[in-house]
C-alpha cells in the first residue's frame, strides 16, 4: 500500500511539472513529461507494483534466487575446468596410453605417412647465371631527352 501511495505522489509531481512546462510554452517537451508521469501510476492500476512488492518481500523469492545464482555459477565453473582440461585444438591435453596414432586420410595401411615440407623447400632454384639489366645497353638520359615526348604533345594541341 505504500508503494502505490508513492507511485501516485511521484505522477502528481510529474503532472506538476509538465503542466509548469506547457505553461512555458515547451509543449514538446511537456508531452514527453507527462508520458514519463503517467507510467508509475499505470503500473500501479496494472497491479505490477503489488506483484512486485510482494515479491521481493518473500524469504522464499530470495531463495530460490540463491538457488539459481548457486546453479549459474555451477554451469559456468564446469565450461571454464572443461575449458582448461582441452588441449589447443579441442583435444584432450593428456592422451591414454591405450589409444592409437589417427591415422591420415588416403593414407594406405602400411604406408609411412609423410610430414609435411616447408615452404621454402617447394620454391624453384636459380641458377648463377647472368641477368641483363634492361637499361644496360643505353646510355642515362639527359634532361632534355625527358621533356621531349611533353613537348610534342604540347606542339600537337598548339599550347
Amino acid at each position: 500500500m505504500l508503494a502505490e501511495t508513492i507511485c501516485a505522489a511521484v505522477s502528481a509531481a510529474g503532472l506538476g511539472i509538465a503542466a509548469l512546462t506547457a505553461y512555458r510554452r515547451r509543449f514538446l517537451t511537456a508531452a514527453r513529461i507527462t508520458a514519463y508521469a503517467l507510467v508509475p501510476i499505470g503500473l500501479v492500476l496494472t497491479g505490477v507494483v503489488e506483484w512486485v512488492s510482494g515479491m521481493v518481500f518473500e524469504p522464499s523469492v530470495w531463495i530460490g534466487f540463491g538457488l539459481l545464482g548457486a546453479s549459474c555459477l555451477l554451469f559456468m565453473t564446469t565450461r571454464a575446468v572443461e575449458r582448461r582440461s582441452l588441449g589447443g585444438a579441442g583435444k584432450p591435453a593428456k592422451e591414454p596410453k591405450a589409444a592409437k596414432a589417427p591415422k591420415a586420410s588416403g593414407a594406405a595401411k602400411g604406408a609411412p605417412v609423410r610430414d609435411a615440407v616447408a615452404p621454402a623447400a617447394s620454391a624453384p632454384s636459380l641458377g648463377a647465371g647472368s641477368r641483363q639489366q634492361p637499361d644496360a645497353g643505353r646510355a642515362p638520359a639527359t634532361p632534355a631527352d625527358d621533356f621531349s615526348d611533353i613537348e610534342a604533345i604540347l606542339k600537337k594541341h598548339g599550347i
